[in-house]
């Protein structure tokens, strides 16, 4: 049996990442940059004003203070978005717009609230410093400097900074096609009354709303009985996207039939079962096209499989570089946490943070079919293998299962 680590590395080890593309920005949320992009002009591209005031020169106002102003004549006035075709001389001052381009000849602006705001003349109670309250050209940036590396989720933020470069589609790798397959006579749709025996799908939404937060769109192919002819025929679909998650069917059983129908669909088994629990009957296998999961069919189980194995897969295929363990957070202890034996034990916690420490209360479930507990939990913490019972207060590593932070 592979521990945790060890099928880490087999699974990230079959992860290819899409080609890239030119995505539009609309399109563009979440996915990862394929190549570096660099700033297609300077910002700001021309000198202009962060204040509303009047532009002037410098050694006009040198001496001027409230007992002894300065007076200027006003030539014109430039709003933003106005072209700086003014002039400002000797003894003259232009009316100026936050945003508007500096006019020729002046060295500074002077703040509105210091002067008297005058229509053809101003008179001024304050001498500025030259190049006060102007934004130079290529402060921020200056052509062909990097606006964003390959390998960066792109943020709302992110998009906006490209739009402003003029870029109308943006290089991304291509986001992975998944679909979702459950399995089990005994599984049937939510919104059905199961009869007797039977138990709700859960894994379907639990996936698809998992996918929308790695800004993926899932594709259900319902659910599968246990006949085989049945399996082959929804494997064989799922098996035309990037990635097939199944759900159910992983386990030891009679009619655990999951692993017989990857093998005669050509697919190579990577390994069954891996030393973590929950989540021990796990499959993942690659083929040709791609990567599946057979997923417990156990609820908790897994959730915990998705999270340690899934997401990390997916987020390697979107182009992301970062580790395995993505988000691991430092956390501290405000209950006991229980020890480990021979397998690293993920439980859920209820994360805070409090006087500005991160405190993680960690929560037993009854089992690994308890996905009520687990679904509560904002995080996982980890318990390594072979560990002793830590008490309150003790330094453990926890994985947030909400987007405390993106990356």
């Amino acid at each position: 049996m592979l521990s945790l680590d060890e099928a880490r590395e087999v699974v990230l080890a079959g992860c290819t990442v899409g080609h890239p593309r030119a995505m539009p920005l609309a399109d563009a949320l979440g996915l990862v940059t394929s190549v570096d992009i660099d700033a297609a002009e300077a910002v700001p591209p021309f000198d202009n004003t962060a204040m509303d005031g009047f532009a002037v020169r410098a050694a006009d106002t040198s001496s001027a203070t409230p007992d002894t102003p300065a007076h200027l004549t006003i030539v014109g006035t430039l709003a933003a978005g106005a072209p700086p075709d003014l002039t400002v001389g000797p003894g003259q001052a232009v009316r100026i717009m936050t945003g508007a381009p500096l006019p020729v000849g002046a060295d500074a602006v002077v703040m509105v609230e210091l002067t008297d705001g005058g229509t053809k003349s101003v008179t001024v109670h304050e001498s500025p410093k030259t190049g006060a309250h102007i934004r130079r050209r290529g402060e921020v940036l200056s052509t062909g400097q990097p606006l964003l590396p390959a390998g960066r989720r792109l943020t709302a933020g992110a998009l906006a900074l490209v739009a402003s470069h003029g870029y109308g589609q943006v290089p991304v790798h291509r986001a992975p096609r998944v679909r979702t397959l459950a399995t089990g006579d005994e599984v049937v749709p939510p919104e059905t009354t199961p009869g007797p025996g039977q138990l709700r799908d859960s894994h379907t939404d639990f996936l698809l709303a998992a996918g929308r937060s790695l800004g993926l769109a899932f594709e259900p192919l319902g659910i599968a009985p246990d006949r085989e002819a049945d399996l082959d025929r929804l494997v064989a679909r799922g098996l035309e996207a990037d990635v097939l998650l199944l759900s159910g069917g992983v386990s030891m059983g009679e009619f655990d039939l999951v692993e017989g129908v990857l093998g005669r669909l050509g697919c190579t088994i990577l390994f069954d079962q891996v030393a973590i629990q929950p989540a021990k009957p796990l499959v993942a296998a690659v083929h040709p096209g791609g990567l599946v999961f057979g997923l417990p069919g156990n609820p908790a189980s897994a959730m915990v499989a998705f999270w340690l194995f899934v997401r990390p897969a997916l987020r390697r295929l979107l182009g992301h570089t970062d580790a395995y363990w993505h988000g691991a957070l430092a956390a501290e202890l405000d209950a006991p946490l229980p020890g480990a034996k021979g397998r690293d034990r993920f439980l859920p916690a209820e994360v805070e943070i409090r006087s500005g420490r991160l405190l993680a209360t960690p929560v037993a479930p009854v089992g690994s079919h308890d996905q009520a507990t687990y679904a509560k939990g904002s995080a996982l913490v980890r318990i390594p293998a072979h560990s002793s019972p830590a008490p309150t207060g003790s330094p453990c590593e926890i994985l947030p299962l909400v987007d405390w932070r993106l990356p």
